[in-house]
C-alpha cells in the first residue's frame, strides 16, 4: 500500500526515535509527509538513520539528545520548531527496562528507568505545549506495554512505570482537550525490539525464553515495530478523530484469555 501522505505539512519530534517502535515510527511518519525530528542518545543509529529517510525522499533530522534531561530535550524541541517553523505531534517511544526483582534495585537504578519511562514524557510536553497550542488539532502519542494491565516477572519497575504512562496519557487527554489536543497510549505486546532482546539476554536460554512467552499468544508470533507503527500513525492524526484519553492494544491476543497455549502453527506464522 502506497502512502497516503495523511501527515503532509506535520512536524512531529519523536523522543527515543532512533530504534526499535521509534525507528518504524520515523519512517513511516516521513513517508506519510511529516517532517520528523528523531530525538535519542545513539547517535550514530540516529543520524544513520535520518540520513536513510532524506535519502528516500523524506524530511528528516537527528538531535542528539538525553529525554531524561530538560535542558536538552527542550533544546531539541526548539531546534525543531526553528527548522520546521510548528509542531504538531509529539510521540513518546523511550524506553528502558530492568530484569531483576524489587529488593535488588538501588534507588539509582529506580530513578533512571522511572526518568527515562515516564518522566521524559512531562519534560516532552512541558516544552512542547506553547508550540501544540497554536495549532487547532495537535496530537500526542505515548507508548506504554501490556504492562500499563498487568505484571510481569521480574520487571517490577518497568511494570510500574507503563502504568503511569497510561495514566498520564489520560490525564493529558481530560486536561488540553479543550485546546484541540488529542493524547492516547499504544501498548505493544512482545515486540522484536532490541530492549526486547535485552530483556531476553538475563535468560539462560534467551531463544527458549521467546518461544516460551509466545506460546501464550494466540497469534503465536512476535511483532513487528512496523506494525506498533502504524497505531501510533492512526493516533496521530484525524483518522482517529473523537478518540482521546484512551489506548490501543496491539499485542496479537495476549490479553484476551486468562490462559492460552498456542498450537504449534497458526497462519500468522506463515
Amino acid at each position: 500500500m502506497m502512502p497516503s501522505g495523511r501527515l503532509s505539512k506535520q512536524v512531529a519530534w519523536i523522543g527515543g526515535g532512533a530504534s526499535g517502535i521509534g525507528e518504524a515510527t520515523a519512517e513511516l511518519f516521513a513517508a506519510e509527509g511529516a517532517s520528523v525530528c528523531i530525538v535519542d542518545q545513539q547517535v550514530e543509529r540516529g543520524s544513520q538513520l535520518a540520513e536513510r529517510i532524506r535519502s528516500q525522499g523524506g524530511q528528516a533530522f537527528f538531535c542528539a539528545a538525553d529525554v531524561t534531561d530538560e535542558n536538552q530535550v527542550q533544546s531539541s524541541i526548539a531546534e525543531t520548531v526553528a527548522k520546521w517553523q510548528g509542531l504538531h505531534i509529539v510521540v513518546n517511544c523511550a524506553g528502558i527496562v530492568h530484569a531483576k526483582m524489587l529488593h535488588e534495585y538501588s534507588s539509582a537504578e529506580w530513578d533512571q528507568l522511572m526518568a527515562v519511562n515516564v518522566k521524559s514524557i512531562f519534560f516532552a510536553f512541558k516544552h512542547a505545549w506553547p508550540f501544540l497550542s497554536l495549532n487547532a488539532r495537535s496530537y500526542v502519542v505515548n507508548v506504554g506495554s501490556i504492562s500499563s494491565f498487568i505484571a510481569q516477572a521480574s520487571t517490577p519497575a518497568y511494570t510500574a512505570s507503563k502504568g503511569a504512562v497510561l495514566q498520564l496519557s489520560r490525564s493529558i487527554a481530560v486536561d488540553y482537550a479543550e485546546h484541540g489536543l488529542r493524547c492516547n497510549c499504544v501498548c505493544p505486546g512482545i515486540t522484536d525490539t532490541p530492549m526486547l532482546r535485552h530483556h531476553l539476554n538475563a535468560a539462560s536460554d534467551p531463544e527458549a525464553s521467546l518461544r516460551r512467552r509466545l506460546s501464550r499468544v494466540p497469534m503465536g508470533t512476535v511483532l513487528r515495530p512496523q506494525q506498533i507503527a502504524k497505531s501510533i500513525l492512526y493516533f496521530a492524526c484525524e483518522d482517529s478523530a473523537g478518540i482521546t484519553g484512551t489506548s490501543l492494544l496491539i499485542d496479537g491476543g495476549y490479553l484476551a484469555a486468562a490462559e492460552w497455549q498456542s498450537p504449534e502453527h497458526t497462519a500468522f506464522m506463515e
